[in-house]
């Protein structure tokens, strides 16, 4: 079971890393592209994510990895939750008639999904060890 803050913070986290990917997005598509652009972006919202969740979502929680493997770990676990975002959105858009008239509803749809598989993943594979008592 994870607990209602954990999963409130979890989505807290994850407007921020909408806010830090749509932003480095706009500061770095003339340069490098809206395919560049959204490729460093995502690392970023990655990057933040990773540090906001660590530190204050699962603070109570370890991955018993240093933090390079964890930050990678933890990258590999949002990019798996991208592909069922994605896949939730494309299953709708082909099988519903109303997602595929008002495709705002499969992404809203692909974006829960999404994000109740990161936090599941987040909390029960990467962060699942009781942190250190400190003292």
């Amino acid at each position: 079971m994870i607990p209602a803050r954990q999963a409130m913070l979890f989505g807290l986290v994850g407007v921020v890393g909408f806010l830090v990917d749509a932003g480095v997005l706009t500061l770095l598509k003339d340069w490098l592209g809206l395919y560049g652009g959204r490729a460093v972006s995502f690392f970023c919202a990655v990057a933040a994510t990773w540090l906001l969740n660590r530190a204050f979502t699962f603070g109570g929680r370890a991955s018993g990895h240093g933090p390079l493997k964890e930050m990678l770990i933890y990258l590999g676990l949002m990019m798996i939750g991208g592909a069922a975002n994605y896949l939730a959105y494309a299953l709708l858009v082909a099988h519903s008639p109303l997602v595929a008239a008002v495709p705002v509803l499969g992404v809203a749809a692909g974006s829960l999904a999404g994000m109740t598989f990161n936090l599941l993943t987040s909390r029960f594979l990467l962060f699942r060890h009781a942190a250190p008592a400190s003292g």
